[in-house]
């Protein structure tokens, strides 16, 4: 049974930074036009420019961060640019069903993506849906910020989550293929398992799991680490706190996003603040391509989503402490989840060699864990020199991972 203590100067310590930021941003955005006024022959000089970089960093760097949107409009479909519209499919307290549709006749495979509910917003893996819109239906879980859902919405657990998964995929299918990015992958393994083990006829035709946690007892990371240094008192009485009056989740026990972004980030400070650098030079030298590439990539980043208390603590006790799901002792609605009951879903594992979150063999585990799965039903990939992001997005995800996945979901589409 968790206990109910949690650190209430979360919240207002993050308000009061919030609040002394406010007037450095408004300096900043001053400073930032008037260095950029074409008016000023200063602005034209090594120094003025410099100004102007210090100026926009510390802008970024004091600025709030709210919700991105997708911004997906078009995409390329046998070679013809199509327009692409956003839909809700579904809508539940704690998340939407998104699906993003594709003006043309052309019949692709379906393809669900589990987005990860761990401190960002499913526009994380909006690289992850372009790529795949050219080749495929695509949907997304869009989780909800748990700061945002009213206290009278009950509680949201790991249960939950994967309940939420089960409904997801009945609800889009038949003909159904779903693919899970990180934290996701023990949720839509367990809810396979279940479907599966049910005969479920809505079952997904295959999953392919993306640098997952099935058992991080394998090369085991900092992350997982340090999940097991404390036991899982100290974690609902230092990182978990009530949503304030401000929020329309007042009183929700959340695990708060900023947190959360503050472990990523100190988890590769060195790499962070050399990016930030760069970024100032790249403005000084007047390198907009580069520039943009940063700014893009840091507005998804810093924007971060409330996690709900039950949920996390939930996933740190039987995800990275205790093991359950690989001991074959996680339990949905009373029953124990059997790995072996998965005997029709097709399953791909997809590592990447340099993955500091998911260390590699936590997700190729799963390939053991399906005993009952036949080996042509069963694909690994190991993606060399990509870290973790790397795995689900940017160049090499399009040009090496993604054919892959797009092979396995064409030879198990039937």
């Amino acid at each position: 049974m968790l206990m109910t203590f949690e650190n209430h100067s979360l919240y207002p310590l993050r308000e009061m930074q919030k609040a002394s930021a406010k007037s450095l941003n408004i300096m900043a955005e001053a400073g930032k036009a008037f260095y950029r006024s074409p008016m000023l022959p200063f602005n034209y000089t090594h120094a003025g420019k410099q100004a102007a970089a210090a100026s926009e960093l510390l802008e970024r760097m004091t600025r709030h961060y709210g919700k991105p949107e997708f911004g997906i409009i078009e995409t390329t479909v046998n070679g013809k640019k199509v327009a692409v519209r956003q839909e809700t499919v579904l809508s539940k307290p704690f998340c939407n069903l998104l699906h993003f549709v594709r003006d043309t006749k052309v019949s692709s495979p379906k393809l669900l993506i589990v987005a990860p509910m761990s401190g960002h917003h499913a526009t994380l893996l909006r690289g992850t849906v372009e790529a795949a819109l050219p080749f495929a239906d695509v949907y997304i879980t869009d989780w909800l910020d748990a700061r945002m859902v009213p206290l009278s919405e009950g509680k949201f657990d790991m249960e939950d989550y994967t309940a939420y998964t089960i409904e997801f995929m009945q609800t889009l299918a038949p003909d159904l293929h779903v693919m899970a990015v990180c934290q996701p992958s023990v949720t839509v393994f367990a809810g396979v398992a279940i479907m599966n083990a049910e005969k479920d006829p809505l079952s997904p035709l295959s999953m392919t799991l993306i640098g997952g946690p099935i058992d991080t007892r394998e090369a085991p990371t900092k992350v997982n680490q340090t999940a097991k240094e404390h036991p899982l008192s100290w974690f609902e009485s230092h990182v978990i706190t009530r949503v304030p009056v401000n929020h329309p989740g007042f009183m929700r026990r959340v695990y708060p996003g900023f947190v959360q972004l503050m472990s990523f980030m100190s988890l590769n400070l060195d790499r962070h603040i050399d990016s930030h650098i760069q970024f100032f030079n790249h403005l000084v030298q007047g390198d907009g391509e580069s520039a943009e590439a940063h700014k893009k990539f840091y507005d998804e980043y810093l924007s971060v989503i409330d996690l709900p208390a039950e949920f996390y603590l939930q996933s740190i006790d039987q995800v990275f402490q205790r093991h359950l799901l690989p001991k074959g002792e996680m339990v949905y609605k009373g029953r124990k989840i059997d790995p072996k009951a998965i005997n029709h879903t097709a399953l791909l594992c997809l590592e990447g060699e340099l993955d500091d979150i998911s260390g590699v063999g936590q997700t190729r585990v799963a390939m053991d864990l399906t005993k009952n799965l036949p080996a042509s039903k069963k694909k690994y990939h190991l993606e060399p020199n990509v870290g973790h992001y790397g795995i689900f997005n940017g160049r090499k995800f399009r040009n090496n991972v993604l054919p892959i996945i797009m092979d396995f979901i064409k030879e198990h589409g039937e």
